[in-house]
């Protein structure tokens, strides 16, 4: 649907991931992982070069994270399906957008470093 209505898709997204977000705000908890953010969807908007309404800022703006943790693209366990039909390189496009969106809105995204999952795991707890 993103690229046939990308808005539409979007603005749908949005709507999921700050339903998400409020209900996660709700948790009784130290620490709570997300696997996607508010500002990846202006992100991929931006890549694809497709205007969106202010809404989708002030939502991105109001609705903050503690600490955004970005995995890059990995060529050698990359692959593309239904749901990740980009290119490796139109991944790894999309993700310097999606650096450049968290810092546009204050954050300072944390590369988490190609290692074992095990390695990564220790990785991020290390970091809250």
């Amino acid at each position: 649907m993103f690229l046939e209505q990308p808005l539409l898709f979007s603005e749908k997204l949005l709507e999921g991931r700050l339903d998400q977000y409020l209900e996660a705000m709700e948790f009784n908890s130290d620490h709570i992982f997300l696997d996607r953010g508010l500002p990846d969807v202006v992100a991929y908007m931006d890549y694809f070069d497709t205007k969106y309404p202010e809404i989708f800022n002030k939502i991105c703006q109001n609705n903050r994270y503690d600490l955004i943790f970005i995995l890059p693209p990995w060529k050698e366990i990359y692959t593309s399906d239904n749901e990740r039909y980009e290119s490796y390189e139109e991944a790894l496009k999309i993700s310097s957008y999606l650096y450049s969106t968290y810092k546009r809105y204050g954050y300072n995204p944390i590369e988490v470093p190609k290692l074992s999952v095990e390695e990564r795991t220790s990785f991020i707890l290390d970091k809250i």
